[in-house]
């Protein structure tokens, strides 16, 4: 009996078989699923299965080319679960056999239930619920999990193409929501259509603010504080996250609880990765001293509703942005313009994950190129000191220098 050693039956694999007589090779992840190749060329998808003290079944699902790889081992894992508790196989076409089986409305239902509200923080947990809305359910949300196709998530994530991480977080989290059941036991294993979908290339966009520009966000800031347009509890923030590299939600949720000034310090209960202590610089604690403490509210960045912090910073961003100048600078460029900056001060790759509250080497380690820089110019600055005074005395510098 043939087997793909080491690969899975995939579009790629598919292609490269061939054979001079009938051949049934087994896929190496889905035990019983195979495809049957014939001299002429011809592929066949098959599934073979067994229940408990019977004889061997197999059904043949259809030809390649009208069925893909994925819809194939989709329909193998069907198969392969019905017969294993005792029922009867079942034939093409299926969708006539869907009748009571869930939707993808209810996977995800479930899946935020058992796992995005039980296991994830507010902010994702209502991230994930946007997408699922905004994106998974009006699509699918209707059709009998066990029927979605490859093609269609494809095509879900192809419809979604203008915007490109958002076509990859609707099929990341359409898979995520289809694990979650097959390891339930919900839908059988393979079920998941998201297989082999291809995701837009990640492209890592990195802005930091150069010498002159942090200069004229400065001044923007200072004239803000008198000028319309944007609220003192905004510019307080933008401030805060300038001196802290701290993230939006850090700053815009802090409470005057998490806030030490004596200590020079905020103690945050729970941030994105957990409770951090963040040490506060002279200028940091001047800002958060100036802003007035409202009896009727916990926040130190206070928001129209009272009681309640500022929720929204980017109108406010968008408006400093215009005017200092800074058309393509995102909230976000902050903290990276933060851990840039610690960089050309010398602050080593470890030390700037620990000021940015980082759990993992990896996130850190993006700015690493950003080190080989600072090295890069110091090592130049440090050349052109030594040939100031050495190369030059000894007559090496110059048109008529020799090699």
């Amino acid at each position: 009996m043939a087997r793909l050693r080491n690969r899975t039956i995939s579009r790629r694999t598919i292609a490269s078989l061939k054979s001079d007589r009938d051949t049934t090779f087994w896929d190496r992840d889905l035990p019983g699923f195979g495809v049957r190749v014939h001299p002429s060329g011809r592929k066949v998808y098959v599934v073979q299965s067994r229940a408990p003290g019977e004889a061997a079944t197999r059904v043949t699902l259809g030809v390649h080319g009208v069925l893909t790889p994925e819809e194939a081992r989709r329909r193998a894992a069907l198969v392969i679960a019905r017969v294993k508790a005792g029922e009867d196989p079942v034939p093409e076409p299926l969708a006539a056999k869907l009748a009571g089986t869930p939707t993808v409305a209810d996977l995800a239902e479930r899946y935020v239930k058992e796992h995005v509200e039980v296991r994830c923080k507010p902010a994702t947990a209502e991230a994930f619920r946007l997408v699922v809305r905004k994106h998974i359910l009006p699509a699918l949300g209707s059709r009998s999990a066990l029927a979605v196709t490859h093609r269609e998530v494809t095509e879900l994530h192809h419809r979604l193409s203008e915007r490109p991480m958002s076509a990859n977080l609707a099929v990341e989290n359409l898979s995520r929501i289809y694990n979650a059941a097959e390891d339930r036991g919900v839908i059988p294993e393979g079920s998941n259509p998201c297989r082999l979908v291809v995701r837009h290339r990640r492209r890592r966009r990195e802005r930091f603010l150069t010498d002159a520009e942090f200069r004229r966000l400065g001044k923007v800031l200072d004239e803000a504080e008198t000028s319309k347009g944007v609220s003192a509890s905004a510019v307080a923030a933008m401030r805060l996250l300038l001196l802290t590299g701290c993230r939006k939600r850090e700053i815009l949720n802090l409470r005057w609880d998490e806030v030490d000034l004596d200590a020079g310090e905020l103690r945050l209960g729970d941030s994105k990765t957990g409770p951090r202590t963040i040490v506060l610089s002279p200028e940091a604690v001047s800002v958060l001293s100036r802003i007035p403490r409202l009896e009727d509210n916990p926040h130190v960045i206070p928001g129209r509703v009272r009681g309640q912090p500022l929720r929204n910073l980017n109108g406010p961003w968008a408006v400093v942005c215009a005017r200092a100048g800074l058309d393509d600078m995102r909230i976000h460029d902050m903290r990276h313009s933060y851990a840039s900056r610690a960089l050309a001060l010398g602050e080593s790759l470890p030390m700037i994950g620990r000021l940015l509250g980082h759990s993992e080497v990896e996130t850190t380690a993006r700015y690493a190129h950003l080190a080989e820089d600072s090295v890069r110019d110091a090592a130049v600055r440090v050349s052109d000191s030594i040939a100031s005074d050495f190369l030059v005395e000894s007559g090496f510098v110059g048109p008529d220098a020799p090699d």
